[in-house]
């Protein structure tokens, strides 16, 4: 992959740069999968119950959507390592710790993205809600589902953070060639390496995947929103 364009590999159907953005594409949307699954029920519960200490934990959240990846990239590796506490399960240089550095990189956006939409929702409909004496874990599935086309935005942003990563999964993952290699860390080695043409191929290749994700969402969104009104 060193002496020819990207372009010509995209076209020649070249198996390892296809497999480089099938490993790309399989991560980071685990890991947005993952990070909803957190990040989706935290924001709800953060923005519908009021207790002690829930001011410093929306700071915290909300800082967190900063995080340097570096950061989190050498925190998750000190937990994998073999002298680590979760060093015995063996995950350090796999996908499997990129999808974990990437997951903690996108909890706290879609979290805190959900947090100010459904606390949004909620004072619109709080008469509503009031009045049906509606329980705190029904009214968080209702104005999930209510404000499920707008969290959808949240999503958005949480894979373009997983698909634009290269520092946590550079380190947790090793970039590997044929094993851990993804689209960013395979655009910083070409780099490096001063292969250019190939590095700025491979960022086109990703940046078309992105715009298209983006464009498909968006066009399942306004065909729901038609069907829904």
């Amino acid at each position: 992959m060193n002496e020819a364009s990207a372009w010509q590999l995209i076209v020649a159907g070249d198996p390892t740069l296809f497999a480089i953005v099938r490993l790309s594409l399989a991560v980071s949307l685990a890991a947005v999968a993952l990070a909803a699954v957190i990040g989706l029920p935290l924001g709800a519960s953060l923005a519908l119950l009021r207790f002690r200490g829930r001011a410093g934990l929306l700071v915290a959240l909300n800082a967190m959507m900063g995080l340097p990846p570096v950061v989190v990239g050498l925190a998750i590796y000190l937990l994998l390592s073999r002298s680590g506490p979760l060093g015995n399960l063996g995950i350090l240089f796999t996908p499997t710790a990129m999808v974990i550095a990437q997951t903690v990189l996108i909890v706290p956006i879609i979290g805190a993205l959900t947090r100010q939409t459904v606390e949004d929702l909620a004072y619109e409909y709080r008469d509503e809600l009031a009045a049906l004496s509606v329980g705190p874990i029904d009214r968080m599935i209702t104005l999930l589902w209510d404000a499920r086309f707008s969290l959808l935005t949240a999503l958005l942003a949480g894979f373009g953070r997983a698909a634009a990563e290269v520092g946590a999964v550079m380190i947790v993952g090793g970039n590997i060639d044929g094993f851990t290699r993804t689209m960013t860390t395979a655009v910083a080695l070409e780099t490096s390496k001063g292969n250019l043409p190939l590095a700025l191929g491979l960022g086109l290749v990703l940046l078309a995947i992105v715009v298209a994700i983006n464009a498909a969402v968006w066009a399942v969104r306004a065909v729901a929103e038609r069907l829904a009104a």
